[in-house]
């Protein structure tokens, strides 16, 4: 049989941890689920300085912080990987590859992944050197050489962003243009600190074993391999929406990403979304937090709508 709560939230990040906070919080019976360790990315994060309250506190610190916050309010925790959610009714069946469980609200908080380059060195040195995020991680790497890799416009308006504090930037880029818009092409090409490496396909990223000290790439016009030093490198190749078992319920845009109102209400009542799995442009810990707390009210507002 299948175990029935209040609200089944998918994804243990800050945003879902707050989410389970507030509606715990708020007397409900609530499940969190994840398929990995509390905390989502923020256990990738070797230091966090951009969160209220922290001048700087470790990713994985922060992430046991909010896990203890919530879990002052004892909702369960259980891992699995959420197969497929289902509609019987007011009720939503959710399937783990291990079980199956039924709530009458659902809160989707998957987040999403950064494309990897997949080359030798980036798991390695990932948060000693390799960055998918220069709003997070600008300020360790001021007036140092830095580069970025990708020409959409991710990774120029990161560029820009990190010409604010390092000593330089470098885009490398695969093709012989840029992909990002025209106006942000242009800001960058003005840019005194941005310089670009064209036709570079990236074969490694190399350290002393405690940070990286430069690139590994090849010029895909001579074959020349070369090296770029630097002490960071920031890569923007896409990012992967992990919304895969909700293809059914028709509440995704185009991409992948979860369509919601500013109450983190999707078109399915009932079916709640937060965090960086939404349609949005900012995917940072402070706004995860902040959907989270709207989306733990309104689980609460629509179960008393139930019941009126």
């Amino acid at each position: 049989m299948a175990k029935e709560y209040d609200v089944i939230i998918i994804g243990a990040g800050p945003g879902g941890l707050t989410a389970a906070l507030y509606a715990a919080r708020a007397n409900l019976n609530v499940l969190i689920l994840d398929r990995g360790p509390y905390g989502g990315q923020m256990n990738n994060t070797d230091a966090i300085d951009n969160y209220p309250g922290f001048t700087e506190v470790k990713g994985p610190e922060l992430a046991e912080k909010m896990y203890q916050s919530a879990m002052k309010f004892k909702p369960d925790f259980e891992y699995g990987d959420v197969q497929a959610v289902s509609l019987d009714g007011e009720n939503k069946i959710v399937k783990t590859d291990t079980a199956e469980y039924t709530a009458k609200v659902v809160i989707i908080a998957s987040g999403a992944d950064h494309k990897k380059l997949n080359v030798p060195g980036e798991e390695e040195y990932s948060g000693r050197g390799v960055s998918y995020c220069a709003v997070c991680d600008a300020a360790f790497f001021k007036d140092e050489d830095v580069a970025v890799i990708g020409g959409g416009d991710s990774a120029i308006e990161e560029g820009i962003y990190l010409s604010q504090l390092a000593k330089s930037v470098t885009v490398i880029h695969r093709r012989d243009q840029l992909r990002a818009q025209p106006d942000l092409q242009k800001k960058a090409f003005a840019n005194k600190k941005m310089k670009f490496i064209w036709n570079a396909q990236t074969q490694a990223i190399e350290g002393d074993g405690n940070k990286i000290t430069d690139i590994a790439y090849k010029d895909k016009k001579t074959g020349e391999e070369k090296k770029l030093q630097v002490a960071g490198v920031f890569i923007y190749v896409g990012v992967i929406p992990q919304t895969a078992p909700f293809k059914n319920l028709d509440i995704l845009d185009e991409y992948g990403w979860v369509k919601t109102d500013d109450h983190m209400r999707t078109k399915v009542p009932g079916i709640l979304a937060l965090g960086d799995v939404r349609a949005k442009d900012l995917r940072q810990i402070a706004n995860a937090v902040g959907d989270g707390s709207i989306a733990g009210q309104e689980a609460y507002n629509y179960l008393q709508n139930l019941d009126d």
